[in-house]
């Protein structure tokens, strides 16, 4: 069935169950919001512990142990530090990633007309997803900077409480290189993470209801698409941490007191590209796997109870 405009030409805005219209494009910020925001700060204590391991590896060896490790010497509270700037910034970089995906992907679609969004569908899938995250790193940077420095800074030197670190972080803005000195290396890891998060998402939704669940995806119910949501949404979170992983440890080594004033370059000189690409590594797909699986459950929940339907397949 075609879906075209009133003047009769192709429009990718009208290919789902509703009209892809302003409206539609704010409650996707809004479900992506939700999504990151809610997630991110619900495993903040294996962030504290990922960031830890990945700064101070002789110390903090493994999860469990770095968990410990930080409530005995820090206090049980210890483990949520950052949970504020956490849950501000991702709500922030949910809405841009995931309502921008939507408006980027429509719009390069319509650019790219009717059989080129058949022949190049993944290669939009992967420009929507780039294009939305350099704009939600923008949105992300100065809170992510604050969060990395209030969890991996020695007890008792850095503030942690979130006004307060903000504060500091600005105070010491020609050492701190707030707010967007980690913007470069925020975006070596989000972009790729991204891309591979949404094209890999929306390769394994297609497997599903091509291979498994192959009559029209609107006779499922809602339960089982939003099944295939999670399963499809954890699969691509294994993924999107390998690819990303190098650039979060940099992320979180560039917080370091002993890393101030040193280029991206000379820090992964310095750690080896062995250790960017595994200490932490274990954490970090457990976390990542199953953050966006939650995450798509989410957002295409909150899709579903909207009337707009689930993200993908058919």
């Amino acid at each position: 069935m075609a879906h075209l405009m009133p003047s009769g030409k192709w429009d990718a805005r009208n290919l789902g169950p509703v009209p892809h219209d302003s409206i539609y494009y704010a409650k996707c910020m809004l479900g992506g919001a939700l999504a990151c925001g809610l997630t991110h700060a619900s495993i903040t204590p294996l962030d504290v512990t990922k960031c830890n391991m990945q700064v101070d590896p002789a110390k903090y060896r493994g999860l469990t142990s770095g968990l410990s490790l930080i409530m005995r010497e820090q206090g049980a509270g210890a483990i949520w530090k950052g949970v504020t700037p956490t849950l501000i910034g991702y709500s922030l970089q949910g809405m841009f990633k995931y309502g921008l995906y939507e408006t980027f992907k429509d719009a390069y679609m319509n650019l790219a007309g009717e059989e080129g969004t058949a022949k190049y569908k993944q290669l939009i899938w992967l420009a929507g997803s780039a294009s939305a995250e350099v704009f939600a790193d923008i949105a992300l940077c100065p809170f992510e900077m604050t969060k990395v420095k209030m969890q991996t800074s020695p007890h008792g030197t850095f503030p942690t409480q979130f006004g307060t670190a903000w504060a500091t972080m600005r105070a010491q803005s020609a050492t701190t290189r707030f707010p967007f000195g980690s913007i470069v290396p925020l975006w070596s890891r989000q972009i790729p993470y991204t891309m591979a998060k949404f094209y890999f998402f929306e390769r394994i939704v297609q497997a599903f209801y091509d291979n498994i669940f192959t009559a029209p995806k609107s006779t499922y119910s809602k339960q089982t698409q939003l099944g295939v949501t999670f399963a499809s949404g954890y699969l691509a979170g294994v993924i999107c941490a390998i690819v990303s992983h190098p650039a979060d440890t940099l992320v979180s080594l560039m917080g370091k007191d002993a890393n101030k004033g040193k280029s991206v370059g000379t820090i992964a000189s310095e750690t080896g590209i062995l250790n960017l690409c595994t200490k932490g590594l274990g954490t970090r797909v457990l976390m990542i796997g199953t953050l966006t699986g939650f995450q798509w459950w989410i957002y295409d929940s909150f899709k579903t109870a909207m009337g707009m339907g689930t993200t993908g397949g058919k």
